[in-house]
């Protein structure tokens, strides 16, 4: 049954060293013809004369798992439903301008532009390739590397697209070690598959408009971590030139006593009149005039790599030292060299690495810290900062370093980790972050992924601004302010244009601050982020987080450890089945697809009428339903009061009140808007006994029932969801963030609010004052803005976003110098003299040189040599930290 759904999956034997896979005309090859591995695994021989009438199974050594992409494209267009949201971002979606899908970005549109022929039916599939490494057995003990490849569906709504029961797992390529460059080995199914799917195509019946069709796909882009970026796209992303958007023209330094490569000069991206381009005290002693590194066109990349062979396999010699590994395979699909948008930097990553960096660094943990002994001795040999390189002490037996502007002092430690530790934050925002604050030791540690995204973008800025100077706290919060808006559901051509001229000032505003081994390659990635979003859309679409989930999600599928692969593409095609049957029962019968969110503003069905005055938002929480709420009768009037003005089939009422009462003679204005206030209520129920009052608004002017169970009830005609609220006065710091008092209440004449019109929000306390509280709004994962119009009666509904924005003060443009130092805090002391320090370091150095000249003969990329070099680098963070991430850190997709 699974076979005739097309929901089954086929083996291909594979190489053992990734050379070549067991398919087509060497589909009954027992060698292989580039290596000449053997295609099975060597059996014990067995004693003819023993067991003659035994025959032995030969068993591969390495096996692919293709799930066949045509058949289960096919399948989405069988449910009606389905293949009506496949139209969606043609037929219902928002074309204001704004940035809500990714048809809104440039390389959807140029991609249109160049195919109309393709662009011309709107079912024809946009795909995404997400593709990542995952420890299969929940411990690190065990080394072992498994990559499924993965499919999103870009036809479908924001809100569908990501989702894991519309994720398509294309490949899942065996472990223990990583494929790394040799991945294109692999994904030759998939590509054979796309071409034809461009070329030609496949009949499909269409279920919404009862019809057969042409179905045709083609692959937008690529969504990976950084390493994963090298091994799709072929470019190296380590050394001299790692940024594969600055390509050859990446300003890259190495550190000679830190031994790294550090990635600065950001003032090239400046305007060329901007006064830091003249400036040489406060960055690295020098002028900078050169304009900005062009992007690399795939037109441009196809043709250089025309003549680039390709040799795969893991004893495969180096071809050259140029930052082309290999000509990557996607660019045999025709359209592939004309995407604008061939692979996407990760903004989860980013987020994670810089997050790391900056904890490690003002907290000076040891081994996360960028601001070291090495690190100054780096200063002092590029004779930069002469104030923060090392000195020695008057008997010459040690060495004194000074304290920089962002050391903090013990207390300050204590101060910053303590606004962390006790936050409170909202249900499924983030999870419990204050179990990673270790008090006692004044660090962070063990936090996950979308851990960091929340720090970074909520809670970071408010422990900054309170402990260290304003030449440090204004960059870093608009470091902050940055990745917040870019993370924007819904974004702005005019607010991504500031956004790139923001990120350029503030990177550079931190050149002049930070250590040079704090410019790793993830600081500078940022610079991209803003042109990334213009041509494809909403970070939301484009970063890993899903895919992560899905990682998380197939280690729950291991039953047996010694068939990893098998176990998930087993129970993976009987998750496909129950999600294809799903979508056919009905609507009473409970699936992933009808599953109401965890935190749901819609009524319950039963509480929901047909008709309604007011939006059906908002649900209650806390108490018990059976325990009803008296109100007495201030409470009463001062709720039906909002509810009338706040009624839009009341305001011709309020308008004929109000007339009626300005007609009176001899009244002042404040004597007359007084009287309004009070006697409407009264006067409109008088008034809606005439016959001209529609019976809706009569039931409202009768009042509501004085016990309230959960919701206000209008005597069983109707009911509604209203916040009794504490109003306080609201102010804004001069870095841009919003406080209000505790101890300073406003008037209460109206306490109350309708459910729709609140949005969620925290507290932040501040470490030095008790009473202010700052306040965080945050915007819940499944809440979308898909026009400027708030569709608050829909079963969907999709408002807008808070609007406000963390801007802080602008960073100066002067050449004025930075202040490095902190003149209040001892200076460190380490017991290490200067001259043996430094003899340590260059016979360090001189042995490793001689370990990578010796290494430089053969290449031998195994998952430790490929993967962990860069994990180590960037990302220092182990499997069960990224794909582990519970429900409430990641959208709730589960059934």
């Amino acid at each position: 049954m699974i076979k005739n759904l097309g929901l089954d999956y086929e083996k291909i034997d594979a190489c053992p060293d990734d050379c070549m896979l067991f398919r087509n005309d060497h589909k009954d090859d027992e060698f292989c013809h580039t290596c000449g591995a053997s295609r099975y695994i060597k059996s014990p021989e067995v004693d003819s004369e023993l067991e003659p009438s035994k025959k032995q199974h030969q068993v591969s050594a390495k096996t692919l798992r293709h799930f066949p992409l045509i058949p289960r494209l096919k399948r989405l267009f069988m449910c009606s439903k389905t293949a009506d949201s496949l139209r969606w971002h043609d037929e219902e979606r928002s074309k204001d301008g704004k940035l809500r899908h990714p048809a809104d970005g440039l390389a959807w549109k140029d991609f249109d532009r160049l195919h109309p022929d393709f662009a011309l039916d709107s079912r024809n599939v946009r795909l995404g390739l997400s593709s990542d490494g995952f420890n299969p057995f929940r411990t690190m003990s065990i080394s072992h590397s498994t990559w499924p490849v993965m499919l999103m569906v870009y036809n479908l709504p924001p809100w569908m697209c990501m989702k894991s029961e519309y994720c398509i797992l294309s490949l899942l390529i065996p472990g223990p070690r990583s494929p790394g460059n040799d991945i294109d080995i692999y994904l030759q199914p998939l590509i054979d598959e796309l071409k034809l799917l461009w070329d030609s195509g496949v009949e499909t019946y269409d279920a919404s408009r009862n019809q057969t069709f042409q179905m045709r796909a083609a692959l937008m882009w690529t969504i990976n971590d950084f390493p994963a970026y090298a091994m799709l796209s072929g470019w190296s992303t380590k050394g001299k030139f790692a940024c594969p958007c600055c390509n050859y023209g990446t300003n890259s330094r190495y550190l000679k006593h830190s031994r790294k490569m550090c990635y600065m000069d950001h003032r090239v991206f400046l305007p060329m009149d901007h006064p830091w381009r003249s400036n040489k005290r406060s960055f690295n002693g020098k002028t900078e005039f050169r304009p900005p590194p062009p992007l690399l066109k795939g037109t441009d990349v196809f043709n250089s790599l025309q003549d680039f062979e390709n040799v795969f396999g893991k004893k495969r010699k180096r071809s050259n030292d140029v930052p082309w590994k290999k000509r990557s395979i996607f660019f045999e699909l025709p359209y592939w060299k004309h995407n604008l948008l061939r692979h996407n930097l990760d903004v989860m990553h980013i987020e994670k690495n810089i997050v790391d960096s900056i904890l490690g660094t003002l907290l000076n943990i040891s081994g996360k810290t960028k601001d070291h002994a090495i690190a100054r001795y780096d200063l002092k040999d590029m004779g930069i900062r002469k104030n923060l390189h090392p000195k020695d002490t008057e008997d010459n037996k040690r060495t004194k370093f000074a304290k920089v502007c962002f050391s903090m002092t013990n207390g300050e430690k204590s101060v910053f980790c303590g606004v962390l530790k006790t936050d409170k934050l909202p249900d499924g925002s983030a999870s419990n972050i204050s179990r990673c604050v270790q008090l006692d030791e004044r660090k962070l540690s063990c936090y996950k992924t979308h851990d960091a995204h929340f720090m970074l973008h909520y809670l970071l800025p408010i422990p900054i601004k309170s402990i260290l100077p304003d030449h440090v706290a204004i960059p870093l919060i608009h470091l902050s302010s940055f990745f917040r808006r870019l993370c924007q559901k819904v974004i702005t051509l005019e607010e991504l244009d500031c956004l790139e001229v923001e990120i350029i000032e503030t990177i550079n505003q931190l050149e002049r601050i930070f250590p040079h081994t704090f410019f790793d390659i993830m600081i500078h990635l940022p610079i991209h982020l803003a042109n990334e979003v213009r041509l494809g859309g909403p970070v939301q679409n484009r970063w890993m987080y899903s895919t992560e989930k899905e990682m998380g999600t197939f280690k729950s599928y291991i039953r047996n450890r010694r068939y990893p692969e098998g176990c998930i593409a087993e129970t993976r095609v009987g998750i496909d089945c129950m999600n294809l049957f799903s979508k056919y029962l009905h609507r009473g019968v409970h699936t992933r697809f009808n599953k109401r969110a965890q935190n749901n503003d819609e009524c319950d069905p039963s509480d929901a009428e047909t008709v309604s005055l007011f939006p059906n938002k908002g649900v209650p929480l806390g108490a018990k339903k059976t325990d009803p709420l008296i109100l007495d009768n201030k409470s009463l009037s001062q709720a039906h009061t909002y509810l009338l003005r706040n009624c839009d089939e009341v305001q011709e009422y309020i308008r004929e009140h109000e007339q009626k009462v300005n007609n009176q003679p001899r009244r002042s204005k404040w004597s007359k808007a007084k009287s309004h206030c009070q006697n409407f209520s009264q006067w409109f129920e008088t008034r809606a006994l005439q016959e001209d009052v529609p019976d809706l608004i009569k039931q409202l002017s009768r009042g509501q029932n004085s016990v309230a169970k959960d919701i206000l009830d209008y005597y069983g005609h109707f009911k509604v969801v209203l916040f009794k609220c504490d109003w306080y006065e609201v102010e804004n710091d001069s870095y841009g963030l919003t406080y209000v008092y505790f101890n300073k209440r406003c008037s209460q004449e109206e306490p109350f609010v309708l459910g729709s019109q609140v949005h969620q929000c925290f507290y932040v306390q501040d470490p030095y004052d008790q009473d202010r509280h700052y306040v965080i709004k945050t915007v819940p994962r499944d809440l979308f803005n898909m026009s400027d119009q708030v569709e608050s009666n829909l079963p969907q509904s999709y408002e807008n976003e808070p609007s406000e924005h963390l801007m802080g003060p602008s960073i100066p443009k002067d050449n004025g110098e930075v202040l490095l130092t902190r003149t209040d805090v001892p200076e460190t002391i380490i017991v290490v003299p200067s001259e043996e320090f430094v003899t340590q370091q260059l016979e360090v150095e001189y042995e490793e040189e001689l370990e990578d000249e010796s290494a430089d003969e053969f290449e031998d990329e195994t998952e430790n040599e490929y993967e962990d070099e860069f994990e180590n680098e960037y990302e220092d963070e182990s499997e069960d930290e990224l794909e582990d991430e519970s429900e409430e850190e990641f959208e709730d997709d589960a059934p």
